[in-house]
């Protein structure tokens, strides 16, 4: 497989020689040899005008822990270019950093999940890019989770924010090429976009089958498990419950200090969810929620990691735990991702639906009305489908 940074340096570089360039990436952006970058577009070689760099959310370098840790504006310490944050003050691109290049140069690793920002700051640029006559390139790269299955329900846009701004379903099954096509044309954006494929891609191919090193795109996103499960366990970011946060095991240890792990572990095997197992364990955070207490809880396991639903065992799953300690689990409180009028449940989720059936018991009619929505988004991201 090769990314759409190696076709570029092989044969579409020359194209972009004429423009100034501003390179939105992070430290994910690596090819094969796991070079970064920002090294590859400045070797001699390869004789581009790189005018700047922009970082997404947890900073250009990745360094950002928590979720709200804002970067800052610096400069590049080996070339000395400008490299601005697109998470801090602004998450949309200001005309101080605009009057820098005359092109964006994307290459950011998505991980196939609504709720992740960086597809938002793609869209971000690419609508800045419209409204200022600048042209999108985008370097496409793989869905670590894989092409082909789509879960969860539809956005509903009264509950648009920086972790949902378009009416997306929670697992996309898109690379983030076929996002930007998406955003472009069914979202018409229409700004001057050109998308870089991927090579050798195969829909069906999870982030440790593409012949190439894990580099989290984020800090909590250490594996790909933690990407697999991430549909369906983000959902506990809007409780008190920990998604696992401050542990080795983040998005596939969930519990709380309140949470027997056996009789958890029990009422969710017994739902016999299809390609998940539920084991029993204590874990201690050392940040974020429960930090320095012990938890009880489970460690999500994959017995099939193709055929399954995250989305729908993390509803299960939250519907347990209201089931099991009904005076224990509460919701998180605002804000969250800069929203501070709604519930960080329903700015997760897209929707009050999801936390409503979780307080009645009643996630089937949920489930269901989701499997409708999911529905009509599928047909729209057919018509994108680059691979």
């Amino acid at each position: 497989m090769r990314s759409g940074l190696e076709v570029f340096l092989q044969k579409n570089w020359k194209k972009y020689q004429s423009l100034k360039i501003g390179v939105l990436c992070n430290q994910a952006s690596v090819d094969k040899n796991l070079i970064h970058i920002r090294d590859l577009l400045l070797n001699k070689k390869v004789k581009l005008n790189i005018s700047a760099f922009l970082g997404p959310q947890h900073g250009i370098r990745g360094e950002k822990q928590d979720d709200m840790k804002e970067s800052q504006d610096f400069k590049d310490s080996q070339t000395g270019l400008p490299v601005f944050s697109l998470y801090s003050h602004t998450r949309v691109p200001t005309s101080q950093m605009l009057d820098h290049f005359d092109a964006f140069l994307i290459d950011l690793q998505d991980i196939g999940t609504r709720i992740y920002t960086f597809m938002y700051t793609m869209e971000n640029c690419m609508r800045e890019a419209k409204r200022t006559g600048k042209k999108v390139v985008i370097l496409d790269r793989a869905n670590p989770i894989g092409g082909l299955a789509t879960e969860g329900n539809v956005l509903d846009m009264s509950y648009s924010s920086f972790v949902g701004q378009l009416p997306l379903c929670t697992r996309h099954g898109m690379t983030m090429g076929e996002l930007a096509v998406l955003f472009n044309e069914v979202f018409q954006i229409g700004c001057d976009l050109d998308v870089i494929p991927l090579q050798n891609w195969k829909r069906n191919m999870l982030g440790d089958e593409w012949g190439r090193d894990w580099v989290p795109p984020s800090p909590n996103i250490p594996n790909v498990e933690a990407a697999l499960t991430f549909p369906g366990t983000v959902h506990l970011e809007g409780t008190n419950i920990s998604e696992g946060r401050g542990t080795t095991k983040p998005f596939e240890w969930v519990g709380a200090p309140f949470v027997d792990p056996d009789k958890l572990a029990k009422v969710m095997n017994g739902k016999k969810l299809r390609g998940f197992y539920f084991r029993p364990i204590y874990f201690q955070p050392t940040y974020q929620k429960h930090k320095d207490q012990v938890c009880g809880g489970v460690h999500i396991h994959f017995t099939n990691r193709t055929k399954n639903n995250a989305f729908e065992m993390g509803v299960h799953l939250m519907a347990a735990l209201w089931e099991l300690y009904p005076n224990e689990c509460a919701w998180k409180q605002p804000p969250y991702e800069y929203v501070k009028d709604k519930l960080p449940i329903d700015v997760i989720a897209g929707t009050e639906r999801l936390r409503k059936a979780i307080e009645t018991g009643k996630v089937k009619p949920f489930l269901e009305e989701s499997s409708e929505e999911l529905q009509q988004f599928n047909k729209l991201r057919k018509q994108v489908l680059m691979y």
